[in-house]
This record gives structure tokens, C-alpha cells and sequence, in this order.
């Protein structure tokens, strides 16, 4: 089995998610590849800057502009439905979601709702005579259920989505608007459901060209009940040569020649992106630490007092290494992008090429979330804030 450096490791990985980026042909065409080869791009609702999904995006390619997505879905070219979490998805892909679509139809896995067959029946009545609606169209007086307080329309409409019966051709204000599956699918789209083997190699193939090496249960991520299949049909790749297995810091990765050989093209170290806590790199906490030794936790969902580094950090990527993290806030009234809290980790040594690095990328980042100016908090080591201070000095006035 061939060892490969921890270096090496994070350099592949890095590759295969295109971080940093590299130019690829217009703007619209680099996001719609972009979604095409990571394989699907969450989708979150958290503001305090650029939502997740333009945020990745925009860190794959540079001149992404968030009508894009509202572009793809509007020419068919991705759609909205499930990952690990709401995500888009290339459209081209759209056969490999009916299993878990098929699953919560049948019940063999459960809805996070309990199934209301009489609302799920009025809903979709309304829906095939009236057209496009959405959760704020059904009236209801009573009160809102469960932990979320959702009303039962709303419930139903989730139900009906995730079992395939809906779509989500495009959402207002952030809202999504459903629609029957028929009306909404192009007829070109093959919609014949995967066989087992089919849909674990799915899964491995896509998950080895966004991230370069993987273990069974990163490829299984949050799906229910592949874990076994994905395993056996990794073994079986294997044995035909398909696959190669490699070794990192004594475990064991599953790999492809071709992803091997992305270790012949260079590595953009001196480039500084600044990442969301949903981006495909990172939703992995455990691969994380073991690839990165990158400890990350987002605190958002934490008390204030067990917060130790904010609400919403973003992790710095830098020389091929997650190097900190920067808690910030968009104040759009303002056009101000307050960094409350950057937190650089104890291996970062060269400090001065580091800031330079992310001067040049706040600059981006501040157009990109629509801000003229800087605003600057503390910072860890708290020794190192007049010499960040006299790098951004241009932005913060």
C-alpha cells in the first residue's frame, strides 16, 4: 500500500476541491461546474455575512454572483433537494436522489415529520388546481407543532418534497415555491431508479473526484443505511483495480489514479481563502482533525458564555493549511464588515506573509458581501494587532 505525506494528503484534497481556485471558462458556466463537481452545494439560512451556498460558491469561482443560482434553476440545470442537508444539486444527477426519495415514500426511512396523509392529500390537491404555491398560501389559525412550531401545511409540504411528489423550482425572498414534479422536470431527464450498485458507485466516484481520498464512512456521510453497501462495493473496485488504497498518518484512504495525479499540478500556497463553516471542505469535523488537525466547531449553536471563539467563524485556508479562524458580522446598514474575533492557531509562524495574504482576500471578501469598509476586534494572540492593523489600514478608513 503506497503512503502518502500528510502534506500530500491535504495538497490532493485541496486539489479536488478546487481551493483556491483556477479560472474556467464565463462565470455562469465556472458556477454551474462547480456544482457539477463537487456534487452538491449546501444550501443554509444563517445571514450574518454571504449565505453558505454563495459563500462556497463564490470561493470556487471569483466572479460568481448570487443570481446564478436563481439562473441554473431557472434553465434546469440543478435543482433543490437533499445531500447530507438541503443542498443544490447538478440536475444531470437527478436519478441518484429517487432511493431516498423511494425510502421515505414507502417508510422505510422516516421523515423528521410524522406523516399527515390527509393534509399531504389536500396539499397536493391545491397544488395540481392552482399551480405554484407556498407554505405562507394555507391558512391556519391553530398552533404551530413540534420543537420548530411549523404548521401542518407546512409539514405536509416538506413530506411531499422529500418523497419526490414536489419540487422546488425557485423560492421568493428565500421561500421555497412548490410545484408538481411532472411540471417541473424536463421530459429529457432519465428517471429510472439505480440499482443498489449502481447508486453505491455513485456515491464513491462522486465523493473521490470532490475530496480526493476518503473511508467508507465519510463516502456514507449522514445517508441512511449505505454504509454497508458503499464498504462492500469498495472492496470490489478494489479487487477489480479500480481503486487504490493508501495510507495517511497510519490509516487507511480509498483513492484513484486519477486523483493520484492531481499531485503533479501545483498547489496555490500564497493564496488566502477565507471559507464558510458549510463548505464541502470542512462539513467533515472528524476528517478535519484527522487530514487538517483542524479542531473546528461552529458556535452559533452554542451559548454565548461557551463560545470560545463566536457565533459564526469563518476558517482561514492559507499555504495549503487551515491556519485560523475569523468570527464577523456584515452590518449592512453601514456597508461595514466587523471582524469581532480572529484567532490565529498556535503552528501559524510567518504572520507577515499570512496578513498580506488576507488583506488581499478581505478586499475581495468585502465586495463580495457588499461592504466599503473594515472594522477590526481582537485578535489572538492579541500581541499581533498593530502589525494586521497597519496592513488593512487602506480598508478599515
Amino acid at each position: 500500500m503506497e503512503s502518502l505525506s500528510p502534506q500530500q494528503a491535504r495538497k490532493l484534497v485541496l486539489l479536488s476541491q478546487r481551493l483556491p481556485p483556477t479560472r474556467q471558462g464565463n462565470a455562469i458556466a465556472a458556477t454551474l461546474a462547480a456544482i457539477e463537481h463537487l456534487g452538491y452545494i449546501q444550501i443554509d439560512t444563517i445571514s450574518v455575512v454571504q449565505r453558505a451556498h454563495h459563500h462556497t460558491l463564490w470561493n470556487r469561482n471569483p466572479r460568481y454572483n448570487p443570481s446564478h443560482l436563481e439562473q441554473l434553476l431557472a434553465e434546469q440545470q440543478i435543482f433543490e433537494y437533499w445531500s447530507h442537508a438541503a443542498a443544490y444539486l447538478p440536475l444531470r444527477d437527478f436519478r441518484f436522489s429517487l432511493p431516498r426519495k423511494q425510502a421515505l415514500a414507502t417508510g422505510v426511512q422516516k421523515h423528521w415529520y410524522e406523516r399527515d396523509e390527509k393534509m399531504m392529500a389536500l396539499v397536493l390537491q391545491r397544488i395540481a388546481a392552482e399551480g405554484p404555491l407556498m407554505a405562507k398560501d394555507f391558512d391556519y389559525p391553530g398552533e404551530k407543532l413540534g420543537e420548530w412550531k411549523t404548521k401542518p401545511a407546512k409539514r405536509a409540504l416538506e413530506s411531499l418534497f422529500m418523497q419526490g411528489d414536489l419540487m422546488v423550482p425557485r423560492r421568493i425572498n428565500f421561500h421555497k415555491v412548490y410545484d408538481l414534479t411532472e411540471r417541473v422536470l424536463p421530459s429529457h431527464i432519465d428517471t429510472r431508479m439505480p440499482d443498489t450498485e449502481e447508486y453505491a458507485r455513485f456515491l464513491i466516484n462522486r465523493y473521490l473526484r470532490a475530496n480526493g481520498l476518503a473511508q467508507p464512512a465519510e463516502i456514507a456521510y449522514l445517508l441512511n443505511g449505505v454504509k454497508p453497501l458503499v464498504t462492500a462495493t469498495l472492496k470490489e473496485m478494489l479487487s477489480a483495480g479500480e481503486l487504490l488504497q493508501v495510507s495517511v498518518a497510519g490509516q487507511c484512504y480509498y483513492t484513484s489514479s486519477a486523483s493520484l495525479e492531481l499531485l503533479n499540478k501545483p498547489l496555490a500556497r500564497r493564496k488566502l481563502k477565507i471559507l464558510s463553516p458549510f463548505d464541502n471542505l470542512l462539513i467533515q469535523r472528524k476528517r478535519m482533525k484527522a487530514l487538517f488537525g483542524f479542531d473546528y466547531l461552529i458556535e452559533c449553536y452554542l451559548p454565548e458564555a461557551k463560545r470560545r471563539y463566536g457565533y459564526f467563524s469563518l476558517p482561514l485556508l492559507w499555504d495549503g493549511k487551515l491556519v485560523a479562524r475569523m468570527d464577523c458580522k456584515v452590518n449592512r446598514g453601514e456597508s461595514l464588515l466587523h471582524i469581532h474575533h480572529l484567532v490565529l492557531e498556535p503552528s501559524v509562524s510567518n504572520t507577515d506573509a499570512l496578513f498580506l495574504a488576507l488583506r488581499q482576500e478581505l478586499a475581495a471578501f468585502l465586495q463580495f458581501n457588499g461592504c466599503q469598509k473594515l472594522r477590526l476586534g481582537r485578535i489572538s494572540p492579541a500581541k499581533l494587532k498593530p502589525a494586521l492593523l497597519r496592513v488593512v489600514e487602506d480598508l478599515t478608513s
